[in-house]
């Protein structure tokens, strides 16, 4: 097992050379396999692995709001993390910070990064594994946010992106019944060799109709996680949502929370 590495957290202040070489330094640190404590069976029955003496796993949603300024402008950022046990939320925290940079696509660790790993601090209970509203190794570099925060924190997690970023299907994802993936490979734009699985277009939910369609997520390894079990996670989290529960709760709990300050 690697070691936290909190000289890897983004540092706004880079050039933007200097943050793509910080990021192919993660993708080369990160674990893009299973390495982690907990049993993945715990999940779909929290209560059998209860009674079998597995504890179900601290599972932690992240994602993140912003606030605007008098002017209108998004000048800071608000990270919303939210803990779950066996399907129940034990935690919610937030954060917030300035942002000190714009958003620049495959460089969005650096813009929000500082904000989640200040939420994360936050929380009196151990993560066992994170699910970020954001890509993994599904990224230029294979280093997006979710692999760069699980590299810094050594905390197993998983990118779930709304978006491709990079890469390529290897079949079409139009339409795609609930419950199935669709791998996605390196192509001309990931620093990986063509045709190398990057992560999986996962179905969650599904229209029953012919003429209406819900998108797929796009589940990467973030880090001490491998692509199949990613996708296997994902699917045991997605309950009547789109979104895996814990991203969808953090989410929520975002809104929720960004009101306060607009009050």
């Amino acid at each position: 097992m690697s070691q936290p590495r909190p000289d890897l957290a983004p540092d706004p202040g880079l050039s933007r050379a200097e943050m793509e070489t910080l990021q192919r330094e993660i993708a080369d640190i990160a674990v893009f396999e299973d390495d982690f404590a907990f049993d993945p069976d715990a999940l779909s029955n929290p209560l059998a692995a209860t009674a079998d003496g597995n504890e179900p796993p601290v599972i932690v949603g992240v994602d993140q709001s912003f606030l605007t300024n008098a002017d209108g402008e998004q000048d800071r950022a608000l990270s919303a993390v939210v803990a779950t046990c066996g399907g129940e939320v034990i935690e919610r925290v937030h954060a917030v910070t300035s942002l000190e940079i714009p958003y620049i696509p495959g460089l969005l660790s650096f813009r929000e990064g500082g904000p989640i790993l200040a939420a994360l601090e936050e929380l009196s209970v151990d993560p066992e594994l994170i699910l970020f509203d954001g890509s993994g190794r599904i990224h230029f570099r294979q280093a997006g946010i979710a692999t760069h925060m699980g590299v810094v924190r050594d905390v197993p997690s998983i990118g779930v992106a709304k978006s491709l970023l990079c890469g390529r299907p290897r079949e079409d994802t139009d339409g795609l019944p609930a419950g199935s993936r669709v791998a996605i490979e390196a192509n001309a734009r990931v620093d990986a060799p063509d045709g190398t699985l990057i992560g999986y277009a996962v179905q969650t939910r599904q229209y029953d109709s012919p003429n209406r369609h819900i998108n797929p997520l796009y589940v990467s390894s973030g880090h001490r996680v491998g692509p199949e079990t990613a996708a296997d996670i994902v699917l045991e989290l997605a309950t009547s949502y789109k979104l895996p529960e814990p991203v969808r709760l953090a989410d929520k709990y975002a809104d929720e929370a960004k009101r306060e300050f607009n009050q």
